[in-house]
């Protein structure tokens, strides 16, 4: 969580950022002699749209501190919420993060893939030196779903250099995470290979 904690600063302030812009924007257009009303309306309902998405994304960041245990995510939404949170940070650092996964049958616990994907992800990048290419794709397992992060060197930009906003994750930590989740784990080379297991009676 301390290693996720600035994209979930940056994941919430983004949606905030915009309410004080527009908000001085209408302060300077009601100073005016003769305010367009029309135009104060659609910066109040700007504001009010802002403000939901910023709630939305407390709510969301919430879950990811307190998760709900008995969740359930698909495949195609649980990588995207988890690059969405962390994709700005490794661009910064030098790793494109390319989404090739594609929709697989069945759901698999959301705790479970936020916590043992992106300790996955966070320890390839702290394994290699950018720039660098992670890919990802998914397939269907015996027992739920399998995502492969396949890290490719020397693809992309070199980032800026930064330090950690913690100590880097070690293989031991992915390793405890996923013990922790039930999730099996494989490491071949540059390649990692995650087995979250399915839950019962979920859907396609």
């Amino acid at each position: 969580m301390r290693r996720l904690a600035p994209s979930m600063r940056h994941h919430l302030v983004v949606n905030l950022q915009p309410i004080g812009i527009v908000y001085e924007i209408m302060d300077r257009r009601l100073r005016g002699p003769q305010p367009n009303l029309a135009e104060v309306h659609e910066g109040a309902h700007k504001i009010s749209t802002y403000a939901r998405s910023a709630l939305n994304s407390c709510l969301d960041v919430i879950t990811w501190l307190a998760p709900e245990e008995d969740a359930g995510i698909g495949a195609v939404e649980g990588v995207r919420e988890c690059l969405d949170l962390v994709a700005t940070s490794f661009t910064f650092r030098g790793f494109t993060l390319r989404n090739q996964v594609e929709p697989v049958p069945g759901r698999v616990r959301r705790a479970a893939m936020r916590n043992v994907l992106t300790g996955a992800l966070l320890h390839l990048s702290d394994a290699n030196a950018p720039p660098a290419e992670i890919v990802l794709t998914a397939a269907a397992a015996a027992s739920g779903l399998r995502l492969t992060l396949t890290l490719t060197p020397g693809v992309g930009e070199a980032g800026f250099p930064a330090g950690p906003t913690y100590r880097p994750l070690s293989w031991s930590d992915v390793e405890a995470l996923a013990e922790a989740e039930g999730v099996e784990l494989r490491r071949e080379g540059r390649e990692l290979r995650l087995v979250f297991p399915g839950l019962r009676g979920a859907g396609a």
